[in-house]
This record gives C-alpha cells, sequence and structure tokens, in this order.
C-alpha cells in the first residue's frame, strides 16, 4: 500500500513551491489507492503558530487536497527522544560542543587548505572528563549522527541514479543544545513508524536525503522510494524563492485565481505534458506520472493561471454560482440570464460585480462628438421597455435604414453610448439585463 506525506512547518503561509510538493505526494497516493498524511511538523517551538496550521488546512481544503489522517511533531516528542536514546546505544549519535564562530573557523581553515568544509568529527574524541569541564564552562552540549562514511545511493523518481559521498557530508545535527528535534531527525523517525513508502520533495532537499537514508537504516527502517522535483524560477529563470511570500496561497485565492487553475498548472509544470485545465483531482491523477518530470528548473509565471481561472469560470454551471449571484442582489427571475450573459466577460467571479453594477445601475456614456447627434437621433428611436433577445437587432436594423449608418459605424457609437464600453457580452443578450440606461435618460 502506498502511503505519502506532505509536511509543512506552520511557520508561515504555504506557497505555489510547497503546493508542488504536495500536489505530487497527493496524486501518487490516490492514483494507487493509497494514504496521504498531512504531517505538521511544528517543533519549532517559537515560530510555529496554531493560526498557519489552520491556514495550511484551510488552502489545502480550498483545493480538495483531503488528507486521510493529521499528524503532529509536537506530540511526538517522547518518541523522539525513545528515537534518539537508541541511536546513542548504537553509537551513531554523538554529543559536540562547538559554537558558530568556532565551527566557522573550522570551516575557513578547511577551505584555505583546499578541504571541503565537513565538520571534523572532534566531538568524536571528547572523553567523559572533557565533556564535564565544557559544561563547567558553560557549554552547552548538541548532537550529531555519525554518518558510515561511504557512497549512499538510491534510484531517484525524477533525477535517476543518485550516489553521494557520505565522506563529502558534515554529520548532521539532529538535537539541538535546547532540547529541540530538527527536521532531519523527526522525519526521519516519523516516516519509519508512519510506513511511509514514497516521498517527492524540492531538488534541495537531496543532500538530506542522503543523511535520511542512514538515519531511516540505523532505526531499523526501509527507506521510502525518493523522488525529487525541480526547483521554481521565475518567468525569466531569475530566482523565486525571494518572492514566494507574495505567491501564497492565501493570496492567490485572495486575488480570485481558481483552485482548478492552480491545480492544473502545477500538476503539469516542469513535465513534458501541456498544461490543460481538468476540473476534477481525479482527472489529474490519472494523466500523472513522475517518468514526465525532468529534473531542470521550472520557470513559473503566475499570469499563466489566469486563462486557466477564466476557462474554469466560463465553464461553471449555474447552480455553482447560483448563491454567489443572489448576494450580489440580481433578481430571481433574472440571475440565471445574467450568468449566462456575463459569464464569458470574466475572469474572475468577483468580475461579475462590475456587470451587475453595470446593468443595475446603467453606464456612464462613452460618445465621440462626431457621433453625437447620430446617437441623440437613435436614442430618440429606442423601443420602450420591456426589451427583449430581438430588440437590439430591430432597433439598429430602424436607424440604419434611417441614418444610413452601417457596420462598425453603426453598432460601435451605440454600445458605448448605452454601455460606456467598446467591449462585452452581445448586446442581444444584454439589452433584456439593462435595468437603467442614462444615456436615454438625459
Amino acid at each position: 500500500m502506498t502511503t505519502t506525506r506532505f509536511a509543512p512547518s506552520p511557520t508561515g503561509h504555504i506557497h505555489v513551491g510547497n503546493l508542488r510538493t504536495a500536489l505530487m505526494n497527493y496524486l501518487i497516493a490516490r492514483k494507487t489507492g493509497g494514504t496521504f498524511i498531512l504531517r505538521l511538523d511544528d517543533t519549532d517551538r517559537e515560530r510555529s503558530k496554531q493560526e498557519y496550521a489552520d491556514g495550511i488546512q484551510r488552502d489545502l481544503e480550498w483545493l480538495g487536497l483531503q488528507w486521510d489522517r493529521i499528524e503532529r511533531q509536537s506530540d511526538r516528542l517522547d518518541r523522539y527522544a525513545e528515537a534518539a536514546d537508541q541511536l546513542r546505544a548504537a553509537g551513531r549519535l554523538y554529543e559536540v560542543f562547538e559554537t558558530p564562530t568556532e565551527l566557522d573557523l573550522k570551516r575557513k581553515k578547511q577551505l584555505n587548505m583546499g578541504k571541503p568544509p565537513v565538520y571534523d568529527r572532534a566531538g568524536l574524541n571528547l572523553s567523559d572528563e572533557d565533556r564535564a569541564r565544557l559544561r563547567t564552562e558553560g557549554r552547552e552540549g548538541y548532537w550529531r549522527f555519525r554518518l558510515d562514511q561511504e557512497r549512499i545511493e538510491w534510484p531517484d523518481g525524477i533525477i535517476g541514479d543518485v550516489s553521494i559521498d557520505a565522506a563529502s557530508v558534515s554529520d548532521p545535527v539532529l538535537i539541538r543544545a535546547d532540547g529541540q528535534v530538527l527536521y532531519t531527525f523527526a522525519s526521519s523517525v516519523d516516516d519509519v513508524d508512519m510506513g511511509v513508502t514514497d516521498i517527492v520533495r524540492g531538488a534541495d532537499h537531496v543532500t538530506n536525503t542522503a543523511t535520511q537514508i542512514q538515519i531511516i537504516k540505523a532505526l531499523g527502517g526501509t527507506p521510502p522510494r525518493f523522488a525529487h522535483h525541480s526547483l521554481l524560477t521565475g518567468p525569466q529563470g531569475e530566482e523565486l524563492s525571494k518572492r514566494l511570500g507574495t505567491l501564497s496561497l492565501r493570496d492567490l485565492r485572495e486575488k480570485g485565481v481558481a483552485p482548478e487553475a492552480l491545480l492544473s498548472l502545477m500538476a503539469r509544470l516542469g513535465s513534458n505534458q501541456p498544461v490543460a485545465l481538468r476540473m476534477s483531482l481525479d482527472e489529474l491523477a490519472e494523466g500523472f506520472d513522475l517518468d514526465q518530470f525532468g529534473a531542470s528548473p521550472t520557470k513559473f509565471d503566475a499570469e499563466d493561471l489566469w486563462p486557466l481561472t477564466r476557462e474554469r469560470n466560463q465553464h461553471l454551471p449555474y447552480e455553482a454560482v447560483r448563491d454567489r449571484i443572489a448576494a450580489m442582489g440580481v433578481p430571481d427571475d433574472i440571475a440565471e440570464q445574467f450568468w449566462s450573459v456575463a459569464r464569458q466577460n470574466i475572469t474572475r467571479l468577483d468580475d461579475l460585480g462590475e456587470w451587475w453594477t453595470l446593468m443595475r445601475d446603467g453606464a456612464q456614456p462613452v460618445i465621440a462628438p462626431e457621433d453625437a447627434e447620430f446617437v441623440a437621433q437613435a436614442l430618440a428611436m429606442l423601443p420602450a421597455r420591456p426589451w427583449t433577445g430581438a430588440t437590439w437587432g430591430e432597433w439598429t436594423g430602424a436607424v440604419k435604414a434611417s441614418t444610413g449608418r452601417k457596420g462598425k459605424g453603426l453598432f460601435m457609437p451605440l454600445r458605448k453610448a448605452l454601455t460606456g464600453m467598446d467591449h462585452g457580452p452581445e448586446m442581444g443578450e444584454l439589452m433584456p439585463l439593462l435595468q437603467r440606461v442614462p444615456a436615454a435618460e438625459r
């Protein structure tokens, strides 16, 4: 049985980069009938906030990414302590005392000597007396995992075969001096205990994966299948990480991006499949395969979300927007007709408000000086209400016969006089919905 997880830290709002990871893991689980776990990596007591945890769940629910169960690392601290004792007993976890300044000096010295800046394992040589002395000096110990210095290899689901020499990697810190369990350790314990079989995450985690494979094995577990998706860049290939704060799912939702648009783009971005609107997660899962994705950095342009949002909104049935339209004050007897006319002229659903304002209150007429006499003559011929779908054609036909105008010279001045715009719905469909026409009231 396939088990995947999405493991965000509730220290901020999740963004499009996080979504890519969540969606890939979700689709793998759904495609195989497996389990998708939402795991809140909230061991950072200072930065983790309940409001962010709530926001993450709200964002995923908006997208329809429903988890099968939710886990919180803050509920598992006793389990991490137990696992740490297991690693200590096996000689894989050792205490160190270097300060950040001392580590920085060591790195600089290694670089000056042309050596890789890897931790020198000085902590392994400390005696009990040494550690006691350091504590009396006010030093606080923290804990590193002792890597087996061999090649760590795995067949990656996206980037292919990976081989990393553990000797080129510093023994990772797993537990801070204040007792906080760090991501690399807590995540490994959880993946073992929760039976995670597949993990998709960003290419910036490749080195983490190498160390976590050894941690998982040291805990007696079997490493999951790993795949590392490409990192996102801006549309010109620029670094996107500095802008991700403005690309939070919360902000995109508030701007009016449709969930189906966001999912459709993120499920195909970086793959060899064209982006096309899909109206359900089942449709996305059906065509999803990690083999379709490449390892090269992937360009993301938020502007690509708007054509997909427009397409999605224009295909919504009236039942999907009935309540929204009623809340705007559109009378029941014309609500469905209003949607039929307005839907082809919106991108965001919020744009419906502008069309109802136009239909309810009328528009400031736009009349060019050279058309003023013609428009006045035409408006004098405007039939009395009620207007029907045939009114526009009958009226313009009569105006054409009376004035000799035709084509754009006939239709455009009249459209701009009635709507204040040079574009919009078919006038035959719009006229029956116009509650007021200020130009005709002059």
